[in-house]
């Protein structure tokens, strides 16, 4: 059973670690510091201008029962699964894709230099939705609102941020999903649903929270009382991400791809991996 609730802020720096052919990612949750931190079973980022920490990809493999958000920031990823969807996340651009009950699925670079980063989330199913039939949403940048002040600007890409509504809505866990990019000295304030479990990631900059020193490429967990986190951008002014999502209170059983509630789940998706039974519905495209 995992720990709905967390009673302290904790501070995490990512791993570097190698995922798909041979990718370089800087892993937060999903690590020994964070195994998981319910909803969420992993935090990856790609971030690399050398295309050899990048370029193999992440070939066909399998998911079963969790959902996937995957957003680009530079570069171009091509989509394809087993149900025949193919897509192109460019800049800017975000997938949503709810394996359920299975879908194999690959993403490879649709470039061979420049930058390449960006995000994957993984977001637990409950039991009673891990066999659901599989969903697919893909969207262009512009399909994201981004509310503007003069200290900040947020782009909404799950969920509800002032008045602005993400294309991609989570009615089991309630995910909120924001790309923040903070002025220099500037104070971001935002509240969180109460008893939600949350996390800041910060990709470009530095700052402050609860008075600690926060470099880029570090996570904080927030605690039980940080439901109205406030962040304060140092003198390069910072990016990053505040995400949040409630918490599931169910047992979780990890094998790689696989997230289901027991062992014997976990033995049944390998063996329906391997006698080729694995997908079991089409997944489709809702959105675009």
């Amino acid at each position: 059973m995992m720990n709905s609730k967390v009673r302290a802020t904790r501070y995490i720096p990512a791993m570097e670690t190698m995922e798909g052919a041979g990718v370089t990612v800087h892993r937060t949750i999903g690590t020994p510091a964070l195994r998981n931190y319910d909803p969420f079973m992993l935090l990856d980022q790609i971030s690399s201008d050398n295309p050899d920490e990048y370029i193999a990809g992440f070939p066909s493999h399998p998911h079963r029962g969790f959902n996937t958000f995957t957003y680009m920031i530079d570069g171009d990823m091509e989509h394809k699964d087993s149900m025949g969807n193919t897509g192109n996340l460019g800049p800017g651009g975000a997938q949503w894709m709810k394996a359920a009950s299975g879908v194999i699925h690959s993403e490879m670079p649709k470039q061979e230099n420049g930058l390449m980063r960006g995000f994957q989330l993984w977001i637990n199913l409950p039991a009673a939705n891990k066999m659901d039939t599989p969903e697919y949403q893909e969207f262009k940048s512009e399909a994201f609102p981004v509310v503007k002040t003069s200290d900040y600007s947020v782009k909404v890409l799950i969920g509800r941020f002032a008045d602005a509504d993400a294309p991609i809505v989570d009615d089991i866990t309630e995910v909120s999903y924001l790309d923040i990019q903070l002025a220099a000295g500037k104070h971001f304030q935002h509240e969180l649903m109460a008893g939600n479990n949350s996390f800041i990631y910060v990709f470009e900059g530095d700052g402050k929270f609860n008075g600690q020193y926060i470099p880029a490429n570090a996570l904080i967990q927030l605690g039980t009382d940080d439901n109205m986190p406030d962040f304060i951008a140092g003198k390069e002014g910072a990016r990053f991400l505040l995400v949040s999502g409630k918490p599931i209170n169910e047992s979780v059983v990890q094998y790689g791809p696989f997230v289901m509630n027991s062992r014997e789940e976990i033995d049944e998706a390998m063996h329906d991996y391997q006698s080729n039974n694995f997908v079991r519905d089409r997944a489709w495209i809702k959105n675009r």
